[in-house]
């Protein structure tokens, strides 16, 4: 399918366990938002039952969050809503949800806007997509190119947040992210790819060197998962979606477009 991901999700009900003496992160990539309609921000139904389907996934190996922190879009909100109704969770018994803005994906629409002026006008960089015969693939392609620009600019260039700015606020989100947990606890945090790959960038290159690699193969719903132990934090998995396999069709729509 294109997309990497090793130390399944799935599987053993052991991959799971919390590790002794560790706290654990289980970081959540949103359901497939709704490329192409008015409303980008909502799920659409396939973003939908990917959440259920991975709160289902959760509920079968015992695994229930005491913490669940999330980004303060709206894509963010409507998946968690779907894990908690997957996990078969009420209004009643679901764990404290935490609302931080730090997990928010950046502005990818201005990223864009930046590198290709002419598409501050949707009409026009929608029908210059559609006019590839391939709208998705070449939208991909415009947005990897202009990240690339976004990435490599640091603080010179007129964006609302430079690449190193989102850098350090999702950083700051993780500790504290961390500082909520009790102690072998598991926090379930739903971001964003850009969010996922910048901690697990810095987790595995000591910085964002490789973020955009990571980016650009996060897919929805995947889990990635950070434990803390005496030696601080350690990515002991990245982009599991294991979940997503018994069903090709939500599998097939899980592929990274935007954000």
């Amino acid at each position: 399918s294109g997309v990497s991901s090793f130390e399944p999700f799935a599987g053993t009900e052991a991959r799971l366990d919390r590790v002794a003496g560790m706290k654990q992160i289980l970081l959540v990539r949103h359901g497939q938002a709704s490329f192409g309609a008015d409303v980008y921000d909502a799920l659409s139904e396939i973003g939908h039952e990917q959440s259920r389907v991975l709160g289902r996934a959760l509920a079968a190996v015992g695994l229930r969050p005491d913490v669940v922190v999330r980004g303060g879009q709206r894509r963010h909100e409507e998946t968690v809503e779907g894990i908690i109704e997957g996990l078969g969770l009420t209004a009643d018994d679901h764990p404290t949800i935490a609302v931080d803005p730090g997990w928010n994906e950046f502005d990818f629409e201005q990223v864009i806007e930046i590198h290709e002026p002419r598409f501050r006008e949707r009409e026009v960089m929608t029908a210059e997509l559609e006019a590839t015969g391939r709208p998705r693939q070449a939208f991909q392609e415009l947005f990897e190119v202009a990240t690339h620009r976004w990435s490599r600019a640091g603080d010179g260039v007129d964006y609302a947040e430079s690449f190193p700015a989102f850098t350090a606020r999702v950083v700051t989100a993780l500790e504290t992210a961390v500082a909520l947990q009790p102690d072998r606890g598991t926090a379930l945090v739903v971001s964003s790819g850009g969010p996922i790959g910048v901690v697990a960038s810095h987790l595995i290159a000591g910085d964002a060197s490789i973020w955009a690699a990571l980016n650009r193969v996060v897919v929805n719903t995947s889990v990635t998962k950070v434990v803390r132990g005496s030696r601080g934090q350690s990515l002991v998995s990245f982009n599991s979606h294991t979940h997503l396999e018994g069903s090709p069709e939500l599998l097939r729509r899980a592929g990274r477009t935007r954000n």
